[in-house]
């Protein structure tokens, strides 16, 4: 299944964080929060200004990004959990 998203959202696969402390104890899944960290997979065109011309969006596909806790909607994508989120809850690009 392939998924665009509309407008100013993206479409993000969470990327996941480390299980283990850094005393060695390993986190099981069911205490575990979840990461708030992804990449970008799809984009949305961008938004229209009042003027009627497209803004493009800041991220692109690809991008490694840090996102709000309880940012976006929870999708499933080929049996895959996804996020779709506006640019807005993203936070920051990771260079």
């Amino acid at each position: 299944m392939k998924i665009k998203p509309l407008h100013d959202r993206v479409l993000i696969r969470r990327v996941d964080e480390t299980v283990k402390t850094a005393g060695g104890i390993i986190i099981p899944d069911t205490a575990k929060e979840k990461p708030s960290e992804g990449i970008i997979e799809a984009v949305g065109e961008g938004l229209r200004g009042e003027d009627g011309k497209l803004i493009p969006l800041s991220v692109k596909v690809g991008d490694r990004v840090l996102f709000g806790k309880w940012s976006g909607t929870e999708v499933k994508v080929d049996g895959e959990d996804r996020l779709i989120a506006k640019e807005a809850d993203i936070l920051a690009i990771i260079e």
